[in-house]
């Protein structure tokens, strides 16, 4: 026997949609649990093998504004898949907030961001980028006022921020691990 969705009513429908399920859970017991859908997400980590660095997005985030008063997160460069692939979006998303073009992506992984309440997928790639790649400034989408900084950081500051709980983007820190893993000599 499987779960069932007994009933799905939309409860909130903007920038995300909200959904209320009523469910029949595998025990047989009937729940009611919200979700939110607002599409899956491309990330990607560009990083330089011969300066040992990478570029990542420095920006303000309500939601972490709101929950601990920080103005600035740093983050992995992503957005949401709009009518095209996941390579495309992550290719288009370097190009607008860090203003560098990809070629070659390495697919990591595709992760639920947050599966207790959201539908969305994020699909998280490395990339290696030259300086000739840095083709603008970054800095996102005029009218969507994303304030972007970029940055290119060292990649093993960027290790040592994150073991030592400074960077705290579950993007960044799941890319950074990766390239590690797959590269350590870019960590020396």
């Amino acid at each position: 026997m499987k779960p069932t969705i007994l009933e799905s009513k939309i409860v909130y429908s903007g920038y995300l949609t909200v959904e209320r399920l009523r469910i029949r859970l595998l025990d047989g017991a009937i729940v009611s649990r919200e979700m939110e859908r607002h599409g899956d997400a491309a990330a990607v980590l560009p990083y330089n093998v011969q300066l040992r660095c990478a570029l990542v997005a420095h920006l303000f985030r309500a939601p972490v504004f709101s929950a601990t008063g920080a103005a600035m997160l740093e983050e992995a460069c992503a957005g949401m898949i709009e009518h095209e692939d996941d390579e495309s979006a992550a290719r288009r998303e370097a190009c607008e907030e860090l203003g560098v073009r990809l070629r070659a992506l390495e697919l990591v992984t595709r992760v639920w961001s947050s599966p207790g309440v959201s539908a969305e997928r994020q699909s998280l790639f490395l990339a290696s980028y030259e300086p000739a790649d840095r083709i603008g400034v970054g800095g996102g989408v005029i009218g969507e006022h994303e304030g972007i900084t970029v940055v290119e950081r060292p990649l093993l500051q960027i290790f040592c921020d994150i073991e030592n709980g400074h960077v705290v983007d579950g993007k960044l820190a799941t890319l950074i691990f990766a390239l590690r893993l797959r590269r350590p000599g870019l960590f020396q």
